[in-house]
This record gives C-alpha cells, structure tokens and sequence, in this order.
C-alpha cells in the first residue's frame, strides 16, 4: 500500500515568510498554479482516493488535485493538521529572531514528537483500511518533516517545498520512504518554489533528526 504525501500550494504568508501552523491562511495564485501542477504530475498513476488536513490551504490543494486526477472529493484527516506554533504564528523572522533568539522556546510551539504522535498512527491506519491501494494525503511542510525524522532520520534532508510529492510505503505497521523510478517526486519538488525550512525559521533551527 502506497501513501503519497503532499505539500499544500503557495499562501501569502508563504511568500512572506509568516509562519503559519494551525493559522488557517488560504492558497494564494501562485499556490493554485502549484496544486494544479502537482496534479499534472500525479495524473501519471492510478490513484484510489485522496485526503487532505483540515486547514483550507490543505483542502483546495487537494480539490484541484482531485478534479485533475479523476477522484471524487477529498476526505478530511484532521491528524495531518499543520503543527502548531504557538505565539510564533503570524510572526516573520526578523520577529522571530528578535522575541525568541537562538534557542529560546516559543510558547505554545507544539513538539516534533507530538506532530508524530498524532499524524504517523494516523497515516499507519489510513494505510491498513487502504490494504492494496494508493492514496494521496495532502498536508504541511511541519507535518512532512515529522514523518520523515520518524521514519527516515538518516536521511538527507529532502527540501519540502509548495506542491511537492514524498512518497511512502506501508509495511509491518509503519511507513517507509520510497523511491520510484518514476520522476514525480523530483519533478514536484523542482517546480514548488521555496523550501518549507526557508519560509519558517524555527524548522531552520531544528536537526531533522530531532
């Protein structure tokens, strides 16, 4: 069984480097051209349903790529939300840097280990209700990268930019990362713009391993 994570498209606060978490901030145009391209991409396979984080940046991306690949409507997961940042939402990084220097904690910052907590058994039990099927989960640059450090922590660290596609494999009640000769996955991320860790700061500061 197959699960493609997605990234959401571009939102303004994206662009301005905001850090956005749970803040529900809508895709932008430039986000609605990436999901639209992502879907492109990923019209290239049969697919056996798509979901998405609740948050609307989630939901439109995967709106426009289920009208482009054929599928009925996206079902919500809310596990995949976006990790929470607590009083860093809304802030750019020269607010970041300036209120919280160096490695000071951010109030209300959700873990890395809790972003796991919730959103890998999730996935793990989409994964088993999905037995012998491909699935495409649309969710956030916070939530990626959790998944990644959990099930891939030696691992380069992959750029996880807007429309970009991670692949994953379920197998003896995990996920594992995996590569298709199939070039969607350097494609999506060739094509997304900027990296998540280049539009939040506070993941810059994190190991991926962490």
């Amino acid at each position: 069984m197959f699960i493609y994570l997605v990234r959401h498209g571009e939102t303004n606060w994206n662009r301005e480097r905001r850090i956005q978490g749970s803040s529900d901030i809508p895709l932008n145009e430039t986000g609605r051209a990436q999901a639209a391209a992502t879907g492109e991409l990923l019209a290239r396979r049969q697919w056996d349903g798509i979901f998405a984080s609740p948050l609307s940046r989630a939901m439109e991306t995967a709106q426009i790529i289920s009208d482009t690949v054929g599928l009925a409507a996206p079902i919500t997961l809310p596990a995949v939300v976006e990790r929470h940042y607590g009083d860093a939402e809304g802030r750019t990084d020269d607010e970041v840097d300036r209120l919280y220097p160096g490695d000071t904690e951010v109030p209300g910052r959700e873990t890395r280990v809790s972003v796991i907590e919730r959103a890998l058994p999730a996935l793990v039990q989409l994964a088993e209700q999905n037995h012998g099927k491909s699935v495409i989960v649309v969710a956030h640059g916070g939530v990626i990268a959790s998944i990644l450090a959990a099930v891939a922590p030696d691992r380069p660290r992959t750029p996880i930019v807007n429309g970009s596609v991670h692949s994953f494999r379920h197998d003896d009640g995990t996920l594992s990362l995996v590569n298709f000769d199939d070039p969607i996955e350097a494609e999506s991320e060739s094509h997304g713009g900027e990296a998540f860790n280049t539009q939040n700061i506070l993941a810059r500061r994190e190991p991926s391993g962490s």
